[in-house]
């Protein structure tokens, strides 16, 4: 099949026209599907706008042409129709899950999201799947007959378990979550609507989680070139990037580093989905699943990368990890960010009045002291970098430049 043509509908797809429903019973509509109206939900919701000025990597006014948690969305959300498409998945599921998966972080990237873990630490701490989670089921008011958007059953295994099972059949937490235990924001929610975490989520699930991993390998190399972090001969290091800057100059022997750079990148998406094309299709050659159910049970992912690409992916990251992440620059302004997010938290839990109207607690009180600072963390999980900036202006002396 040519790379440009979209596969007819999978077995093992999603099927709208079974999806296991809305935990508020809605009337279908009568032009969209139950997961096109999840991803236009998504899409005019207050969190996704917001993620316009949310830090990827570098906070949003340090220039206009580095992405932001929305870009990063939107090319994600990109990567993972394409996938989709090639592998006769749903591509509103696929979409919506790509568009939605960092509605829950925090201002200033992952610099906010260990601040706020640390401020959270004896309350269960932070987790931006499970943050994400509580915005699509409680957080966003947008609608008269429930809170959250009231999304599908479907949409929402996704956004939980697109990394992967949280617990064993018995419920004991695995992987990452074995140490500290199912964040307590999913691990609340399942108690009334189960999502199943033993169980692997859809392919289309899978699909938006390689997508993310695509999309910032590739964009975060664009960023640090832009950035002047690293050179585009600096990539050589690795193997895959050495091929591919060679085959760009053999047939564009005179070109110009930006060019160079955006070229590489093109080079490398599309490389890295034609891999997992190909690797999807491997495995779910020996796998044959003939309905979602036989993904969810598989007992293993199916949308991955060969071994020898998931070697080189593994190679991009460290070496971002080390010239970018860790870059004395970006490490300086992180650690004034988690500085104003530590610093605001405090504050609100010292003097409560300083919370907008609508964050404070009701008049009744009845509140303990970790649902006083859950909501706090709430607040300041909705934040976006300039508006945590203005406040922390509004209530102290002297506030971090972030440059």
């Amino acid at each position: 099949m040519s790379v440009g043509m979209a596969a007819p509908r999978s077995v093992y797809a999603c099927d709208p026209d079974r999806s296991r429903g809305r935990l508020f019973g809605e009337p279908p509509s009568q032009t969209r599907s139950p997961f096109r109206r999840d991803c236009d939900r998504v899409i005019h919701s207050t969190a996704f706008r917001r993620l316009k000025y949310k830090t990827q990597v570098f906070v949003f006014h340090e220039g206009d042409h580095y992405r932001t948690r929305l870009t990063h969305s939107l090319e994600v959300a990109q990567i993972a129709r394409a996938l989709a498409r090639q592998l006769g998945l749903d591509e509103d599921l696929t979409e919506t899950l790509a568009l939605a998966h960092d509605l829950g972080h925090p201002p200033f990237g992952h610099a906010g999201e260990r601040a706020l873990d640390a401020c959270l630490q004896a309350h269960g701490g932070f987790d931006h799947n499970a943050q994400t989670l509580r915005v699509v089921t409680a957080l966003e008011h947008r609608y008269p007959d429930f809170d959250g958007l009231n999304l599908t059953w479907e949409s929402l295994e996704g956004i939980v378990k697109h990394n992967g099972p949280l617990t064993d059949r018995g419920g004991a937490a695995i992987g990452r979550h074995r140490d500290r235990g199912v964040p307590a924001g999913i691990s609340d929610y399942v108690g009334t609507h189960d999502l199943e975490l033993w169980s692997f989520a859809s392919l289309e699930a899978q699909v938006a989680a390689i997508a993310d991993d695509i999309a910032y390998d590739a964009h975060d190399i664009d960023d640090g070139l832009r950035a002047g972090l690293f050179g585009v001969d600096d990539l050589k290091v690795m193997p895959l990037a050495a091929d591919m800057i060679a085959e760009i100059a053999r047939h564009y022997p005179d070109l110009d580093d930006i060019r160079r750079g955006a070229e590489l990148v093109r080079e490398l998406i599309s490389y890295l989905i034609g891999a997992v094309v190909a690797e999807a299709r491997r495995r779910l050659e020996i796998a044959r699943p003939q309905s979602v159910d036989d993904v969810r049970n598989h007992g293993d992912v199916l949308i991955a990368f060969p071994p020898g690409v998931a070697q080189a992916e593994a190679e991009i990251k460290a070496f971002l990890k080390r010239g970018m992440y860790r870059h004395p620059r970006v490490m300086r302004v992180m650690g004034d960010a988690e500085q104003i997010v530590s610093e605001l938290f405090a504050r609100y839990q010292r003097v409560p009045g300083d919370l907008p109207a609508e964050w404070l607690p009701d008049a009744a009180g009845h509140e303990t002291e970790t649902e006083r600072a859950r909501r706090i963390g709430n607040f300041i999980a909705g934040m976006t970098d300039r508006f945590a900036l203005t406040e922390h202006h509004r209530l102290f002396d002297s506030t971090p430049d972030l440059r």
